[in-house]
């Protein structure tokens, strides 16, 4: 499926790798002029057509900085997709640290929300905000306290803007995936690759691609019609806690 997004000016976070490089090359190919947003800008140079600009969404003054120049490459906004989020380790919350609490919640969280309020005033007429939430963020799992936090946030976030934004033509969809093969698992388990290929063993996980795919659906619907919602699993997966693996 590809849609026409010609002449549409998008914004694209957490750019660098995994479903945000998979949705600004998607974006890019439906003929939208894209800016992606990243700390390995490098990268993001590497995907083509896309503008590579460097960006922590942790940190206010490069998100700010980021903003100002994407405003500058485009002239204003018509899509943001916030993509950019991480999680940390699987452990018990008790087990875990302030450091990985801050880390999580301000890139999944505030950087989200960050961007969004700094993009808004140079949304044009009939822009599309997109965020990248997950199904951790509609039903929680054990040893993810952190994570189904900042992500159950996003999906609040999400609604409570759709509700501020009412009246003004402006569409708002959250995309929920489930288990997404990317090097979200290499960080979460601190770059110990046995234990981040176990998650994806004995089952076919989505690609990024699949994902960037709902994106470029929502973008592409009529201008009357607001897609609020997409969830998508892996067909082995019914929640974020069980899966059904493949016997060796």
């Amino acid at each position: 499926m590809r849609g026409d997004l010609s002449g549409r000016r998008a914004v694209v976070t957490g750019a660098s790798s995994g479903i945000g490089a998979a949705t600004a090359r998607a974006l890019a190919a439906a003929g939208a002029t894209v800016v992606g947003g990243a700390r390995r800008v490098e990268r993001v140079r590497d995907l083509g057509k896309v503008a590579a600009l460097e960006l922590d969404v942790t940190n206010p003054a490069s998100c700010e900085a980021f903003v100002e120049a994407a405003r500058e490459h485009l002239g204003g906004f018509d899509v943001l997709v916030n993509a950019a989020g991480l999680g940390l380790g699987r452990e018990p919350f008790d087990a875990s640290s302030e450091v990985d609490e801050r880390t999580v919640l301000e890139t999944n969280v505030n950087g989200l929300i960050r961007l969004t309020r700094l993009c808004l005033p140079h949304l044009a007429d009939g822009a599309h905000i997109v965020n990248l939430g997950s199904v951790a963020g509609r039903q929680a799992y054990p040893n993810g306290a952190l994570y189904v936090t900042s992500k159950f946030a996003v999906r609040g976030f999400t609604y409570a803007l759709r509700e501020d934004l009412l009246g003004r033509p402006i569409r708002i969809t959250t995309v929920d995936p489930g288990l997404v093969e990317t090097e979200f698992s290499l960080v979460r388990f601190r770059g110990d690759s046995a234990k981040a290929q176990a998650v994806y063993e004995g089952l076919t996980p989505m690609r990024p691609d699949d994902i960037a795919e709902c994106v470029l659906f929502a973008l592409t619907r009529p201008p009357h019609v607001n897609v609020d919602e997409i969830v998508v699993k892996a067909l082995a997966q019914s929640s974020g806690a069980r899966i059904h693996r493949d016997s060796a």
